[in-house]
């Protein structure tokens, strides 16, 4: 069967059009063609259709080649474009190409036409496939993934761009971040699925409620912000709190369930609060917290409301108590491969069993932690941990690797190589034991240091991977700089693509560019056998989830080995855990 194809030809020769056309019908092609001669006939020719491909003719009367690629190029368009002559010689077919050709055929040559087609097809294809999935990345860069709201990286880049449009003039500026109330119990309640349905309307309902220049953001969790960039005075803040709880004050129907939300709104006001992006949002967060402790529905940042948070000063304060006292465990995510169905690694995730506060989340110390530099004794812990965790599993003959994390201040930390160095050397382990996670956020926060740190350690014999892939910097083209093998694609993206054709797309695209690159891909957020099998039909590497296995201490993970049809033991993995 012929392949359709649109070409426009560029050619002053009714012969010579006709020989090019038998070719491509030889080469199996059943070309729709127009043929013009001038640059207004090409202008209206590309102005009536679309065309997969432009054919031309290097030198003419009334036209050239060179002016119809000129012309290609003006329009903005990524079309194949073929030179066919019979008098360029190879110094003017290299020129042509260098401006943009794809490729210059001889007229005597016609016989190469048709596999140059079809060549500069397949990567015309494969281009656009890429420049459709770096969009989509760069998205994913800017914009939350459940809400499609704008997220912390954007607001944070509107503020400070904000801040410097305004150069010091003063011109009042506001910063609400709100926090929901009781969240959690409604998530453990009705389950993440209903919860994330409840966020999104809440986003919903916050876009409708602002005027358009106003950005609205989820900053993760049930966190939000909103910034007012233009205020006419301070006083009008009032008048956008009684809006927000307006807009909120009606129950929210989650499958015919009506739940009442409330929420704990915290305000920082530019240049009176703070005059750069981190600061503001710091203050928001204090007010906020007093908000939602004092029970006020809302509150503006006062300077002496920074001792009203004494509850996070004793929290890092015991924190350091348990990382001296060894009074951390970990817990450890098995990651299992696509193509055997087997545990093939773990990550290492910290928790902390505080004797009074119970199970405290991660998201309560490890962000405090990161902000006193407490941060580095707690990755330096973890390190330790998993380095004795790996060697005991050698000697019961599991060989595995622990992934662990780092964060951005890990990264900068001047010590960090010889300190990870000197683990090396105390524990008698070995860098290939243990993979090390780090965000691209955390890479990007400087660069040039970061590279620096993580060649060294590559040289060392660590493996490194992008965590949370999507949620970052914008480009996968970026990753052929750092010295990774792996990325993790992030659960959000992984958890809806049963549900979510564009999330099914993004992942498909992401695990084709990063098999371009020679990257290893892992999905995060398994939860059930539809994601597995669309993931297996896609061509993923790994993945973790509870699907296959939640994090578990070492002692309950030696039974997973054992006994999961994922682990080690005889029986073939079912699907269940």
């Amino acid at each position: 069967m012929s392949i359709p194809l649109r070409v426009l030809i560029v050619e002053d020769s009714e012969d010579d059009t006709a020989f090019l056309l038998r070719e491509l019908r030889r080469g199996g092609y059943e070309p729709a063609y127009e043929r013009v001669q001038t640059l207004e006939a090409m202008k209206a020719a590309m102005d009536r259709k679309p065309w997969d491909i432009i054919v031309s003719d290097y030198m003419m009367p009334q036209f050239s080649g060179l002016d119809a690629l000129k012309l290609v190029r003006e329009k903005g368009l990524d079309l194949p474009f073929i030179i066919v002559s019979a008098t360029i010689g190879e110094d003017v077919a290299i020129a042509a190409m260098k401006t943009g050709a794809h490729d210059c055929i001889m007229k005597y040559n016609l016989k190469r036409l048709s596999p140059a087609v079809e060549r500069e097809l397949r990567e015309a294809r494969m281009r656009r496939e890429h420049a459709k999935a770096e969009a989509m990345i760069q998205h994913m860069a800017f914009y939350d993934t459940l809400t499609d709201l704008p997220n912390r990286n954007m607001i944070y880049n509107r503020l400070q761009d904000a801040i410097g449009i305004d150069g010091g003039q003063g011109k009042p500026m506001a910063l609400f971040v709100m926090d929901l109330d009781r969240f959690r119990e409604i998530n453990d309640t009705l389950g993440h699925r209903r919860g994330d349905f409840l966020l999104r309307q809440v986003g919903e309902r916050l876009q409708k409620a602002m005027w358009e220049r106003d950005i609205i953001a989820r900053l993760g969790g049930d966190e939000f912000a909103v910034l007012m960039p233009r205020l006419t005075q301070s006083e009008d803040i009032h008048v956008v709190v009684r809006k927000i709880l307006s807009a909120l004050e009606a129950p929210f129907p989650v499958e015919d369930i009506p739940i009442a939300v409330e929420v704990s709104l915290g305000i920082a006001l530019y240049p009176e609060h703070g005059t750069d992006a981190d600061t503001l949002f710091q203050r928001a967060d204090i007010a906020m917290y007093v908000a939602k402790k004092e029970g006020l529905g809302h509150a503006v940042y006062r300077s002496d409301q920074d001792r009203h948070n004494p509850r996070k000063l004793a929290l890092i304060s015991e924190l350091r108590h348990a990382i001296e006292h060894d009074e951390l465990v970990l817990y450890y995510q098995p990651t299992i491969s696509l193509k055997t169905n087997r545990v093939i690694g773990v990550e290492a995730l910290v928790r902390w069993q505080h004797p009074n506060r119970g199970m405290v989340p991660p998201d309560q110390f490890i962000g405090p932690a990161e902000q006193t530099g407490l941060i580095h004794p707690l990755t330096r812990w973890v390190m330790e941990a998993a380095m004795r965790q790996c060697r005991e599993w050698r000697r019961a003959g599991v060989d595995i690797t622990a992934s662990v994390n780092l964060s951005a201040r890990n990264l900068l930390d001047p010590k960090l190589f010889d300190r990870v160095t000197e683990l090396l050397r105390v524990s008698g382990g070995s860098a290939d034991w243990m993979r090390l996670e780090i965000t691209e956020s955390a890479v990007m926060a400087e660069p040039i240091r970061a590279m620096e740190v993580l060649l060294r350690l590559h040289e060392t014999g660590f493996r490194f991977s992008i965590d949370d892939f999507g949620t970052g910097y914008s480009s996968l083209a970026y990753l052929k700089k750092l010295p990774v093998d792996t990325i993790k694609i992030e659960r959000s993206f992984v958890i809806n693509m049963p549900k979510n054709a564009n999330d099914e797309v993004i992942v498909r695209s992401t695990v084709e560019l990063a098999h371009n690159l020679g990257l290893n891909v892992v999905a995060e957020g398994v939860e059930n056998k539809d994601v597995w099998d669309r993931l297996s039909a896609i061509g993923c590497d790994e993945a973790q989830g509870y699907y296959m296995g939640r994090p578990l201490p070492a002692v309950e993970l030696a039974r997973w080995f054992n006994e999961s049809p994922w682990g080690f033991g005889k029986n073939e993995p079912s699907g269940r855990t």
